[in-house]
């Protein structure tokens, strides 16, 4: 326990020594126009360069991984492109960029995916409804992949990472959470294969831990991170012993050297749907020998709690950089913290998005 170390103390992650122990979570904002990055979306990243460590929002490896319209991709040469211009405003302001890599799975519809069913471990549909071209739908049955097809879908992973380094990106984290296709093949709810990727533990790990091979081998994985969420009931998932699996394959991940492991606490909704583990970061923190970064309700106070106690060495905040591009200044004065407005957070425009005032531009 050390009471020297806070969310303002520098921190190595992977290559990089990072100002502070503030990261900007990856947060979907919709503001890619068919799918290509726009340069309002360097004006909003490059907003917010004071947080440690940038990760962006969930970007697509292949057409067939979209689950949200006007979410960006990384398969397409015009994505790079329009990435470059994300990266190079960060770079130019001194701050530090990874991309989040994304396969939806079985968190689609048709409608979104030209008329093809999306596809999935198992064919096991999520709960809910997505916004689609047609309007609002209830998910659909997905099509369960055949075993010889998992390959290319881990290569388009490795495209993505090999695309995410040419448009000037520092890093890379995976999308392993919130019951997308990483997510899918990891809990049993979602996976009922019995091939070598589905029943053990073990097998269900398996597309995971290729996922992270395939990606080390473009990056290096000390430039490569994993975002994980045990506790996490959105689209229905559920497993049927959490701390085991997510146990194991938090071991596992120690033999690559990752960057860092990113844990969600459960929200509101997890913890009023079942009853579900919480907290999440301290119970598997002896479990991984790397670098842990936390998310999920934190303030200023309870941040700084969270590194003193040493259950994770970075915070990542979401709402709170959506709200006020200079947080890490705001917590380091005590200032007042402009509020979110949801009902802008996926707008097609700028309103919501670049248009939160910084502090010294505030009337005191």
């Amino acid at each position: 326990m050390s009471t020297n170390v806070n969310l303002f103390s520098p921190v190595q992650v992977g290559p990089y020594t990072l100002q502070n122990r503030m990261v900007m979570a990856p947060m979907t904002r919709l503001r890619a126009i068919n799918s290509i990055p726009q340069p309002l979306m360097a004006t909003y990243y490059g907003q917010r360069v004071s947080a440690g460590l940038i990760v962006t929002e969930c970007t697509m490896v292949s057409p067939l991984s979209l689950g949200y319209m006007n979410c960006p991709g990384i398969y397409a040469p015009e994505q790079v492109a329009g990435w470059r211009l994300v990266t190079d405003a960060v770079h130019q302001l001194g701050g530090r960029i990874f991309l989040q890599l994304w396969h939806c799975g079985r968190v689609s519809h048709p409608a979104l995916l030209s008329g093809t069913l999306p596809i999935a471990p198992s064919a096991i549909a999520s709960r809910g409804e997505l916004h689609t071209p047609e309007g609002k739908r209830a998910m659909e049955t997905p099509r369960a992949l055949e075993t010889e097809e998992i390959p290319e879908i881990v290569e388009q992973f490795r495209k993505g990472s090999e695309n995410a380094m040419s448009a000037g990106f520092d890093g890379v984290e995976l999308h392993g959470a919130f019951g997308y296709l990483i997510d899918q093949f990891l809990q049993d709810g979602s996976n009922q294969r019995t091939d070598k990727y589905g029943g053990s533990i073990e097998n269900r790990a398996r597309f995971l831990l290729e996922v992270i091979e395939a990606v080390a081998s473009v990056w290096g994985a000390n430039r490569v991170g994993i975002k994980l969420s045990p506790s996490n009931t959105f689209y229905g998932m559920v497993d049927s012993d959490p701390k085991a699996t997510f146990g194991y394959a938090i071991a596992a991940l120690n033999q690559f050297g990752l960057a860092y492991l990113h844990l969600m606490e459960p929200n509101e909704v997890d913890l009023s749907v079942r009853d579900v583990l919480n907290p999440v970061t301290s119970y598997f923190r002896p479990m991984f020998k790397g670098t842990l970064i936390t998310n999920g309700g934190y303030d200023s106070s309870k941040g700084n709690g969270i590194i003193a106690s040493g259950d994770a060495d970075l915070v990542s905040f979401g709402k709170l950089f959506i709200a006020n591009p200079d947080l890490p200044k705001r917590f380091e004065v005590n200032a007042k913290l402009n509020i979110p407005d949801p009902k802008t957070f996926y707008a097609p425009d700028e309103k919501g998005y670049t248009d939160y005032p910084f502090l010294e531009l505030q009337p005191h």
